[in-house]
């Protein structure tokens, strides 16, 4: 489809899943490199990850552990710049390597909080791997290692992200028409 309609907005044809898949088979595969021998826990960062996720992992194929929390910032089509609860992330990561996997990282605000609460539980490292990346939006100071695509800071929906919960499920990325 070359358009959507989400509720009350439009979205225009953006990154098919052709592109996207290309791009998570790289990130996959300088993971599989990078983390060779050293049995990493992937965190997986709900509900948008979910896609993101679950085709990485098709890919990874080193010995590792995947886990799940949710957070979120958004409502509607911004970030509310509040992040909700974290929670769900049951595993010891002490002296381990862990693995954050992000949908998108736009202020870098969540992510910046998240990196800060994970410290504490005293990993041997944090690398964090997302499918996008808006540089432009980035108010956060945060190393992201593994960024699959950087795209501009249009609102978007499709592969994981939503629109109020919806539009998570196409298996295209969908920008906001006249941003």
């Amino acid at each position: 489809m070359k358009t959507v309609t989400i509720k009350d907005k439009e979205f225009d044809l953006f990154l098919t899943e052709e592109v996207i898949e290309k791009a998570i088979d790289n990130v996959a595969a300088r993971l599989n490199k990078d983390l060779a021998g050293k049995d990493p826990l992937f965190i997986c960062v709900l509900n948008g990850s979910f896609m993101y996720a679950s085709e990485l992992m098709k890919r990874v194929s080193i010995p590792c552990e995947v886990s799940f929390v949710k957070m979120s910032s958004y409502k509607g089509t911004s970030s509310t710049g509040k992040i909700k609860e974290i929670y769900g992330l049951e595993e010891d990561i002490k002296g381990r390597t862990v693995v954050i996997v992000e949908d998108i990282v736009d202020t870098g605000y969540t992510m910046s909080l998240m990196l800060e609460q994970l410290v504490c539980d005293e990993p041997e490292e944090i690398l964090v791997t997302t499918l996008l990346l808006k540089p432009d939006a980035l108010k956060h100071d945060i190393k992201l290692d593994y960024v699959a695509l950087e795209i501009p800071s249009d609102f978007i929906v499709g592969f994981g992200l939503d629109y109020d919960g919806y539009g998570r499920n196409l298996p295209d990325i969908y920008k906001i028409k006249n941003s």
